[in-house]
């Protein structure tokens, strides 16, 4: 198989004769003097041919130069435009956005945000794909992930943007019926509701001080989407874990029951997430800068909501 074209040495070499001057060519290119005559250098040896006749009072091109010059100072020029559209296209705020989020925070937090981004940003347009399943945000070719986990993933950037408590519930139903557990263990004897896209292998864990336990959940009913989850829960089918954004208003109904709250689970967290690798294209870093503003918020109006006290009215 022939070698890739020395594009690099071609282009040195139409941009010294573009100077007519390696010193000023090494300037213009932010390069060594030593980097530039090496790679025109380089290029001599692989054609086998001298392209510049230079003393201390001449710079000429030989007849070997003068017939390459021209399709190195087009590669030069076509490097540089490429490179230009690519900075202006990463740089201006316009162009296609495509972002992953859970189906039901997707839903209910980020969709309505989105009006408003498009409004503020009209030449910028978003490709929204709702899944609860952990989508491969660089393989799938998505620009940026909102999620919802313990652990975002290592391979990726992630910004924290608020915690995502998560509760085991039941209906008052159920625990008419089944008893309240009292300690994890008392678990394994309850139907419980699983969720899909947990791990392959879901396992409930729970601590409480230097305590942990583990509980492997079997039930009836196992689900890929907590909107899903909810009905059951609701109509006393068994008892589950969700993030609490789901169950905030069926708690304060008190039409689902907060189980086992002396022991914490595992506190998940809502992430933007970006690939690792370069800088971020300007319309996607001003999306996660709004989206971080209007999300983050959810922290404090959680904390604001426990704190409440009730009023009491002469």
């Amino acid at each position: 198989m022939a070698k890739l074209p020395d594009l690099e040495g071609l282009a040195i070499f139409a941009k010294v004769v573009e100077c007519r001057s390696f010193a000023e060519a090494a300037a213009a290119l932010q390069l060594s003097k030593a980097t530039v005559s090496k790679a025109v250098g380089r290029i001599e040896s692989r054609l086998g041919a001298r392209l510049i006749i230079r003393t201390a009072r001449r710079f000429a091109l030989t007849d070997a130069g003068r017939q390459l010059v021209g399709r190195a100072a087009h590669i030069l020029a076509e490097g540089e435009a490429a490179e230009d559209v690519v900075q202006a296209e990463a740089g201006s705020t316009r162009g296609l956005v495509r972002l992953t989020a859970p189906m039901s925070f997707g839903m209910v937090q980020v969709a309505p945000l989105l009006p408003a981004f498009l409004a503020t940003f009209p030449e910028i347009s978003i490709d929204l794909h709702l899944s609860d399943a952990m989508t491969d945000v660089i393989g799938e070719g998505f620009d940026a992930a909102i999620r919802i986990a313990v652990e975002p993933g290592a391979s990726l950037v992630a910004q924290r943007l608020c915690d995502m408590p998560r509760y085991l519930v039941g209906s008052p139903a159920y625990l008419d019926r089944h008893g309240r557990p009292e300690r994890p263990l008392d678990l394994t004897a309850h139907r419980c509701i699983g969720y899909s896209y947990a791990t392959n292998t879901e396992i409930w864990r729970f601590t409480k001080g230097r305590q942990s336990l583990s509980v492997r959940p079997s039930g009836p009913l196992r689900v890929n989407n907590g909107d899903a989850m909810m009905p059951a829960l609701l109509a006393g089918t068994g008892i589950g874990i969700l993030p609490e954004f789901f169950l905030r208003e069926a708690i304060e109904s008190h039409r689902l029951e907060r189980l086992l709250p002396d022991w914490s689970i595992p506190l998940g967290a809502v992430y933007w997430v970006t690939p690792p690798e370069g800088p971020l294209p300007k319309r996607v870093e001003v999306l996660g800068k709004f989206l971080i503003e209007k999300l983050a918020p959810l922290q404090t109006e959680r904390v604001v909501k426990r704190s409440r006290k009730p009023q009491r009215f002469a």
